[in-house]
């Protein structure tokens, strides 16, 4: 009896301890956890306000900044350097900045359509193109950017966005020039995309030459107008090959007059290439699938090569003064099929020589169609040739001629209009 009764107090004594160890467990256990939960939901919050600056600097620090009243020198000195320390603090912020000012100098800045086809007023059709058809318009109500006539090309049915956007992106980078037909807006939002371009009073240089032909070949200037018009159109062939740009479309049609000879226009860029934006300049130069050309004024080299570089513009521009010389006539008439352009253009056939033509401009024609195409001219070459010429035509004037007023001399060629073929 005795040994039971030292047993029994032993057990009632352990009983206790192992009790106060689990408690101490759950204890440690729950410290630890409220503790993590602490330290997660601190970085959330430090991420969420992290983001939130992020956010609201995106959304238009800039504008929210002009819309508020004019602050003290004090407060917005105090302002930069609160911004400061939070661009050392958070890397991302000035990460986002340079990110979407990269993207915007790639892509046109429209973010949704400021006007579409129904906001048109289709006054006269200019040209009806594989891609595109091309109208003098006006806006019903209003200007655009300050002009209340001007050029829309409206897109066909088929013609990817994409591809609209490249077209937009080309004419935005050749800037201004007299020569190149000037983007003014564009909808690349909704289809039917459209693009506005400033105003021509004539149409196309090909049916200005048709509508124009009885007056011109009368007048015994004609061969200098050519030289002056074709002077000028090269100047915007120059201009494109100091972008890095390949027309891929270059043809009488695409030119437009506002003023003849001295204000042509080179227009339609919905072929072009800008060779910056390509990975090789052979790849860029290849056709793309589906893709319709105008063989008549492509050169061997894509026959053979599938391959259409700045020479290839060089070799459009001599089919551009043949066409310019027969009035509008289409290159190679007395072919029918494109098999047998194709194979005449590559068996090293060549147009015939125009009547009337003077040799200087027959010579530059036949330069442009050399073979192979490294010893065409380029454009700088063409240009230096034309403006010799034209100087020389300057230094001989027919004295009878009732037009002239005064002494030439090579600066009015490039300037003063005729006064027949204006508004």
């Amino acid at each position: 009896m005795s040994v039971q009764n030292v047993t029994t107090p032993a057990n009632k004594i352990g009983e206790p301890q192992e009790l106060n160890i689990t408690n101490y467990v759950l204890i440690g256990i729950s410290f630890c956890t409220i503790t993590a939960i602490v330290l997660l939901g601190v970085l959330w919050l430090r991420k969420y306000r992290s983001l939130e600056r992020i956010i609201q600097d995106l959304r238009g620090v800039g504008a929210m900044i002009h819309a508020q009243p004019p602050e003290s020198p004090h407060t917005s000195t105090s302002t930069n350097l609160q911004r400061q320390e939070e661009e050392a603090l958070d890397p991302r912020l000035q990460m986002q900045k340079t990110k979407s000012v990269s993207k915007s100098l790639w892509k046109p800045p429209q973010q949704g359509p400021r006007f579409t086809k129904a906001d048109l007023t289709l006054l006269q059709l200019i040209k009806a193109g594989k891609e595109g058809v091309f109208y003098k318009a006006r806006m019903i109500r209003g200007t655009c950017k300050g002009h209340s006539l001007f050029t829309c090309k409206i897109s066909k049915e088929g013609v990817s966005r994409k591809r609209v956007e490249m077209e937009v992106s080309i004419m935005r980078k050749l800037v201004h020039h007299k020569n190149i037909l000037q983007l003014l807006d564009w909808n690349s939002a909704e289809e039917p995309y459209v693009l506005i371009m400033e105003c021509v009073s004539f149409g196309t240089l090909r049916s200005f030459l048709q509508a124009h032909r009885d007056t011109l070949c009368v007048d015994i200037e004609l061969q200098n107008l050519f030289t002056i018009a074709s002077y000028h159109i090269a100047l915007a062939l120059e201009h494109l090959r100091s972008k890095m740009v390949v027309h891929c479309d270059l043809a009488l049609r695409n030119i437009m007059v506002n003023r003849f000879p001295m204000e042509v226009k080179l227009a339609e860029f919905g072929l072009a290439r800008d060779l910056t934006r390509m990975r090789s300049r052979r790849s860029s130069c290849k056709k793309r699938f589906g893709e319709r050309v105008p063989l008549r004024w492509y050169p061997p080299e894509y026959f053979r090569n599938n391959y259409y570089g700045f020479k290839g513009d060089v070799w459009a521009f001599g089919i551009v003064l043949w066409e310019m010389q027969t009035f509008g006539t289409l290159p190679y008439p007395n072919l029918e099929t494109s098999e047998e352009v194709v194979y005449y253009i590559s068996a090293g056939h060549r147009n015939i020589d125009p009547e009337g033509c003077r040799p200087e401009i027959l010579q530059i024609m036949k330069d442009c169609w050399l073979e192979p195409y490294t010893s065409r001219p380029s454009f700088a070459d063409i240009v230096r040739i034309l403006d010799n010429i034209l100087e020389n035509d300057a230094d001989y004037v027919d004295v009878d001629n009732q037009r002239l007023l005064g002494p030439v001399s090579h600066e009015s060629l490039h300037s003063e209009p005729l006064s027949r073929f204006q508004d």
